[in-house]
């Protein structure tokens, strides 16, 4: 193969989410509303912050689109379930109904609620975040994707991503990520599945 092909080739990862991408826009599109939601749930790593970027930047309806990332919500390293939970009684609910959601960012550093953030019900909407899809959840996304990916591969791009700060609380956060997936089997939840190598 000549070093031009292979400087040219999009990484594996690339590739799968662009497919994904493609595939969302699709089913967005499909949806025919104004404001439809997007729910992004996969483990630690999976891809979900990457995905909703090339989301928005591909965004298929006219205007803007708003994300939340669960990663300003989750109140701590134990805090998965309730930032779900949260998501769910502040954001995606209001949303529903019509109604401007309001929540809260977590301040990691001093581990307490930080400024508040509105969100649009008129807008489109991405949430993303791992333990996102669940049965209560799952009824107030008009798309649902979940990414699959192996543990190795997303181990490896989420301490990349987030260094030091991250690798000590890996095996805390798996295992209330592995709860989910036992109890919520989100992947049977999800309109759209895509690996993720």
């Amino acid at each position: 193969m000549s070093s031009a092909l292979s400087r040219s080739s999009p990484d594996a990862v690339g590739t799968s989410l662009a497919v994904a991408v493609d595939r969302i826009t699709t089913a967005i599109a499909g949806v025919a509303a104004s404001n439809p939601v997007v729910l992004i749930d996969g483990r630690s790593g999976a891809g979900k912050s990457t995905l909703a970027r090339a989301l928005v930047a591909q965004w298929p309806l006219r205007g803007r689109v708003q994300v939340v990332a669960l990663d300003s919500i989750y109140p701590g390293w134990d805090g998965l379930d309730d930032g779900v939970e949260l998501a769910r009684e502040l954001i995606l609910t209001p949303h529903a109904r019509g109604l401007i959601g309001v929540w809260q960012r977590w301040d990691w550093t001093v581990g307490e609620p930080a400024e508040a953030h509105a969100v649009d019900p008129s807008l489109p909407l991405i949430v993303e975040g791992a333990g996102l899809l669940t049965p209560a959840t799952a009824r107030l996304g008009d798309v649902r994707v979940w990414l699959e990916s192996p543990a190795a591969s997303r181990k490896q791009r989420a301490l990349a991503r987030d260094g030091e700060a991250f690798r000590p609380h890996w095996e805390r956060w798996a295992r209330q990520e592995q709860r989910h997936v036992a109890r919520d089997d989100p992947m049977r939840l999800a309109t759209l599945v895509f690996p993720v190598p």
